[in-house]
């Protein structure tokens, strides 16, 4: 909430979940602004996150509305949360609109183990995970993969994860954009940013990133339950990371560039950090080609920890994959710019859809989502924040008319990782989830401290605003037993 004054009272009620900002309250504004938050989550809402939504509906060819999702608050240009779609023809390309963590995402793999086959042992499982997927700031891969590879990688995506040995076919079916975007230009990559990701392929990585062992505890739709192949008190396992070092260098090295840009194309920016450049110019198609190989990178980084993490389930339960039914339900990204067909102002129209801490949902019928999903709608995956429950939903027919076929990613931070760790201590939280029958590991306590469930949002309280708009119907409650930290 603003220190001045209540931030409500700045904008217009549309419906207990709709807040619009209107386009007189910054100047430049090009549409309104449309905020999806209850009134709860409206008091929590930070000045800054406001006036990012703000500055982003100034940006030139801007669709319809900037929008901020339920788990929003403060980033870097956008704010985490937030969608906006620009006309393919006269819109721009904005890095600060898909993050420095391009294509960090998460992936859901299901089992035929239940909850009970599972907690006895969780603590030694745990172990098991930690040591076999590198976590943490700086962590090396046991995989090494050369230049060659490399351009494979960032061209193929997981395709080239399966054709090595990383998975099976079924699990490329299973992605979003079946694990790989068209379009990579791997000239556009730096020799940094090569340097920086190829020797983290296949690691977690630190901050809000984790592996975590979950059992459905609660089934909302049947229907789509069983689609999705869950049923409660099924053990499922949860993957949440990006693209590490190399997504970090290639929006750093392109930001340079659009800042540039945007000064050669003479567009005011109301925030620098909203550099960018017309859709059709080379600045802005270099950095598309760009992120386009990290988003690429990041889908084969979660498909080799999902293949290890099998090895370590098949081992430690002596039975095989089939055995253990481990198969990829879905794997979403959250920090992504792609260009979709959507209708406005019933025609269809192009448009580069920009989320940034934002999940695509796709509907029932839609030709981007798995067949074996048609009937239902995309899976959408939300994660919790290590202490509380995570969700899955499916995409609908309104979110295309809402939110570009959009939803929440997460919980929503509320605290910054500075103050958490002046706030709580790491061993007293784990000491608390144990109570509450979840084991954590983590690379040092300090971690646990940054991502205390305290530091978030309610993920139900988040969910329930997607669920009430209709953007995304709730599915399943997953909770968590164990969860490994970076």
């Amino acid at each position: 909430m603003s220190e001045d004054s209540d931030i409500s009272l700045k904008l217009n009620k549309i419906n207990d979940n709709t807040w619009e900002v209107p386009r007189g309250y910054k100047a430049g504004m090009r549409v309104p602004g449309r905020l999806f938050l209850s009134p709860p989550l409206l008091g929590m809402l930070e000045q800054g996150t406001l006036d990012q939504v703000a500055n982003v509906a100034a940006l030139p060819g801007i669709q319809k509305y900037s929008m901020a999702m339920p788990d929003a608050h403060l980033g870097y240009g956008f704010p985490i949360g937030g969608v906006a779609a620009f006309d393919r023809e006269e819109g721009v390309i904005s890095p600060g609109g898909v993050g420095f963590d391009i294509n960090c995402g998460v992936r859901l793999i299901r089992s035929n183990l239940r909850e009970k086959d599972v907690r006895p042992g969780i603590k030694d499982l745990l172990e098991k995970l930690f040591h076999a997927i590198p976590s943490g700031v700086g962590s090396k891969s046991r995989l090494r993969v050369n230049d060659g590879q490399l351009d494979d990688i960032f061209i193929h995506g997981s395709r080239w994860a399966v054709e090595n040995g990383y998975g099976v076919p079924k699990d490329v079916e299973r992605c979003e954009s079946q694990g790989m975007m068209e379009g990579a230009l791997v000239k556009q990559v730096s020799t940094k940013a090569r340097q920086r990701g190829r020797p983290q392929l296949g690691t977690l990585g630190s901050g809000n990133h984790f592996l975590e062992v979950q059992y459905v505890d609660e089934v909302y739709d049947t229907k789509a339950a069983d689609a999705f192949g869950l049923h409660e008190g099924q053990v499922t396992f949860m993957i949440h990371c990006g693209s590490r070092g190399a997504g970090h260098q290639i929006c750093t090295d392109h930001l340079r560039t659009l800042t540039q840009a945007s000064q050669k194309y003479k567009i005011d920016l109301p925030d620098k950090q909203l550099a960018c450049a017309p859709t059709d110019s080379s600045e802005a198609q270099n950095y598309f080609g760009a992120m386009v190989c990290a988003a690429n990178y990041a889908w084969v980084n979660r498909q080799v920890i999902m293949h290890w993490a099998r090895e370590v389930f098949q081992d430690f339960f002596r039975k095989d994959m089939d055995e253990l039914g481990m198969d990829l339900v879905y794997d979403v990204a959250h920090n992504v710019a792609k260009l979709e067909e959507h209708r406005i102002d019933n025609k269809k129209q192009e448009v580069y859809v920009h989320r940034k801490g934002a999940t695509r949902a796709f509907p029932p019928g839609h030709s981007d989502i798995p067949a074996l999903y048609k009937d239902v709608g995309q899976p959408v995956l939300i994660p919790g924040s290590m202490g509380t429950a995570s969700y899955v939903l499916h995409g609908t027919n309104d979110a295309m008319d809402i939110s570009f076929g959009s939803a929440c990613h997460g919980a929503g931070r509320v605290m910054s990782r500075a103050h958490a760790k002046h706030e709580f201590r790491g061993e007293q939280i784990q000491k608390e989830l144990s109570e509450m029958g979840i084991s954590v590991r983590a690379t040092q306590p300090a971690l646990i401290a940054e991502e205390a469930p305290e530091v978030y949002k309610s993920s139900s309280d988040v969910v329930d605003v997607v669920h009430n708009l209709g953007i995304a119907r709730k599915v399943a409650r997953l909770m968590p037993i164990g969860v490994v930290k970076g």
